[in-house]
């Protein structure tokens, strides 16, 4: 991939050393269109393809970054114990906090996301959809109108979702909160930073 595509993914200071990772490790990098249930994946390397990353285009710059290290990080546990290993277990972990600390030092994130990022050093989440801290402060950098939030919304309103179903918005439970489908009746937990549309 060429230099200049890569850096209008990628926040100011992270090109040369993510390029020079891509190339030392024979990476094929793919920049994809929007998926729905994934923001990047891995494939290891095989004898006639090299190491394969995805990561979705539509993210920010700082969104792309987080997810292209998680993906480097699946990499170099591979290259360290193979498929012996729990995809987002023990030996996952340490290299992705490690690649993590290493672009922390570099000053590319802004101080309310890297003070997230130090919190999760010690125990990533396996994936950033799962660290509620860490998407509201990168939805801060998302281009174009800011979502609304399921924790935007006042218990007792309703909110639509993608696909059009209705909710009526309950009582938080824990980190969820407990939404009844308009519809059907039947409840559902949802996590308070899912972008949601107001029904008024």
């Amino acid at each position: 991939m060429p230099l200049n595509t890569l850096s209008s993914y990628l926040p100011d200071g992270a090109t040369d050393d993510v390029m020079d990772f891509l190339n030392d490790h024979a990476v094929h990098l793919t920049i994809t269109k929007e998926r729905k249930t994934v923001l990047g994946d891995y494939r290891n390397r095989r004898k006639d393809k090299n190491h394969r990353i995805t990561v979705n285009g539509n993210l920010n710059k700082y969104s792309f970054l987080i997810t292209l290290l998680h993906e480097i990080a699946h990499l170099l546990a591979f290259e360290k114990f193979g498929h012996s290993i729990q995809p987002h277990g023990v030996q996952w972990k340490k290299e992705f906090s490690n690649v993590l600390a290493t672009f922390i030092k570099r000053n590319i994130f802004p101080d309310e996301i890297k003070k997230v990022l130090l919190r999760s050093l010690d125990n990533p989440a396996a994936s950033s959809c799962a660290d509620i801290d860490l998407i509201r402060v990168l939805k801060n950098y998302d281009l174009g109108k800011k979502e609304l939030l399921i924790e935007d919304i006042e218990e007792g309103k309703l909110f639509s979702i993608k696909g059009g179903r209705v909710f009526l918005k309950g009582e938080q439970i824990r980190k969820r909160y407990k939404c009844k489908e308009v519809a059907t009746g039947k409840i559902y937990l949802f996590s308070p930073v899912y972008a949601v549309v107001a029904v008024k």
